[in-house]
């Protein structure tokens, strides 16, 4: 057991559990965190991204241990009350989604490449999108979403 401390959505987080247990599985079972998503326990879907110090992380494949000192975001720390954060306000308007499931994980990767790269082409972001699985078939309008938001960032929306 162990005490591992961390940013969590803006706020600080202690847990002790097992360094070694998967972050997925902390967030999820222990701080109630749901956004997050157990797709394939294998890295290759893109359902449980969440982003740390900046980069998009699979948490299937993360330990808690890996994360003490780290700031961690996941999709319910981008709203900022009942305002969406802009990536998600333009997944709503552009319809970038069906049946949702692997929604949260891409909101998440785009919001990474976003921090990274404000001015990410649309071309940037399929090529991104390609870590992600999607089963509906959403990514031209996921694409047309996340330029949208990635506009509004640059505008000074976080």
């Amino acid at each position: 057991m162990r005490t591992v401390s961390f940013t969590l959505n803006g706020k600080p987080t202690r847990i002790t559990t097992d360094e070694k247990r998967l972050l997925l599985w902390v967030l999820r079972d222990d701080l109630g965190l749901t956004g997050t998503k157990f797709g394939c326990g294998q890295t290759a879907c893109g359902s449980c991204t969440v982003v740390i110090n900046k980069d998009a992380v699979r948490a299937c494949a993360t330990q808690i241990g890996d994360v003490d000192g780290k700031t961690v975001v996941t999709i319910e720390g981008l709203a900022q009350g009942a305002r969406l954060h802009p990536l998600q306000d333009a997944f709503v308007k552009h319809a970038a989604f069906q049946c949702g499931f692997c929604t949260p994980g891409m909101i998440m990767g785009a919001y990474a490449r976003l921090l990274q790269n404000p001015r990410a082409t649309a071309a940037d972001v399929l090529h991104d999108l390609d870590d992600h699985l999607c089963r509906c078939g959403a990514h031209v309008r996921i694409a047309e979403a996340v330029t949208t938001a990635a506009a509004a960032m640059r505008g000074g929306v976080r």
